[in-house]
């Protein structure tokens, strides 16, 4: 359930938005391949952590492993990754709380609405994983309830013609390769990894079930969700979208004009809402655990209270600050993310088969070349966001 309610989050909002240039062929191709790749470097971040001591996050599996350098290069891409996302999460939610407040006729600052976003979510993180673990459980729950009875109707009423025959310009393919760190940040999960190998102990069959069946249920999320709002939303009608900066309310805006019932829209907004919150303490968790290997703290009250300042306080800030950076935010995540989401775990992975190579304990099918491979994806997809940013990969709208 943290799995799967960290991968789903707010970043599959951004699907449709950056997957509306290629539209739904390639953008189903793309989440293939992005969610094979993604699980097979969280399954060689979960072979190499299970040589340490369950608590060790990537600060100690790094140093031991690659050596210092990599040590900083990776703490810094994910200190940047968890806390950029973690200030998407609060844009994005505080976009969807004004969003769902609206409909009662509040208004709310965009500001306070994420302030507020974050100070309740916060609290969770703070009490224990256990507490997170069953907030995202009842989450997760509620989301797939609400999912399927809002997105049910959606794909009931879904034109093929516009899946397949869309308006707009003739030209899709050029347009995968700037998606692509889109795709990666709405897998990314391997924050907690970790925090699932300190939870359960060296219990490798019980973790890759995690990993295999949390991502999977990602994928078909996702699915689901490219069909609904790509079958009911025209393609010229995304730029509009983008126009007004990609945000999950103004998406969801959109969709809401499509559903023709009040319920049906109440359930739209509230899985927003439900998905944007499990993401958030996902990914925080993740930080908050790293946070404390790191610096050291131990998990007395008065500790975990010096993690939760270091943890939300940087973020909220920013989120209070700078309101509508969503789609820019998931953009940058990715960018970090490749480094220590595909290239790291990889390396880490054929490094301690060589220093643990007496271990008879897990190892990634596939060998050296199964490396390679997920070395190879994260390059290219950090190299197609710099080169989309550019502005010589061409992005639609």
């Amino acid at each position: 359930m943290i799995i799967a309610g960290t991968t789903v989050g707010a970043g599959m909002f951004s699907l449709p938005v950056v997957g509306a240039g290629m539209w739904f062929g390639y953008s189903m191709l793309m989440l293939l391949g992005i969610w094979f790749c993604m699980l097979v470097s969280g399954l060689m971040l979960l072979e190499t952590n299970l040589h340490f001591e369950p608590g060790s996050s990537f600060d100690t599996l790094t140093k031991t492993t690659l050596g210092q350098f990599w040590r900083i290069v990776n703490g810094l891409s994910i200190a940047f990754v968890l806390y950029i996302l973690t200030y998407a999460y609060i844009s994005g939610g505080s976009s969807i709380v004004n969003h769902s407040l609206e409909g009662i006729g509040i208004s709310l600052p965009q500001s306070i609405a994420g302030l507020v976003f974050a100070a309740v979510l916060a609290t969770i993180v703070i009490i224990s994983t256990k507490a997170v673990d069953r907030i995202t459980t009842i989450m997760l729950g509620g989301m797939i309830i609400t999912f399927f009875l809002a997105v049910g109707n959606l794909l009931i009423d879904v034109d093929t013609t516009k899946l397949f025959v869309p308006d707009g310009e003739t030209s899709y393919a050029p347009y995968l390769l700037a998606a692509l760190p889109f795709g990666l940040a709405s897998f990314g999960y391997h924050g907690n990894v970790p925090s699932l190998v300190k939870y359960y102990g060296n219990q490798p069959k019980t973790i890759i079930k995690a990993l295999f069946i949390g991502t999977f249920i990602a994928l078909v999320i996702y699915s689901c969700w490219l069909v609904a709002t790509m079958g009911n939303i025209p393609r010229s009608q995304f730029v509009d979208i983008i126009a007004q900066g990609g945000n999950m309310g103004v998406l969801v805006g959109a969709l809401s004009e499509v559903i023709a019932s009040n319920w049906l829209n109440t359930m739209l907004t509230l899985f927003a809402n439900l998905a944007v919150a499990s993401s958030f303490l996902g990914v925080t968790l993740g930080l908050f655990d790293y946070l404390a290997d790191l610096f050291g703290f131990d998990e007395s009250r008065q500790g975990r209270l010096k993690t939760a300042a270091v943890t939300f306080i940087p973020p909220t800030i920013l989120g209070i600050l700078f309101p509508n950076g969503f789609l820019i935010a998931i953009g940058f995540a990715a960018l970090a993310a490749t480094i220590w989401a595909a290239i790291v775990p990889a390396m880490m992975a054929y490094k301690s088969r060589k220093i643990f190579a007496e271990s008879k304990g897990f190892r990634v099918p596939g060998g050296t070349p199964l490396v390679v491979i997920v070395i190879v994806f994260g390059i290219v997809t950090g190299a197609c966001h710099l080169l989309a940013m550019a502005g010589i990969l061409p992005v639609y709208g």
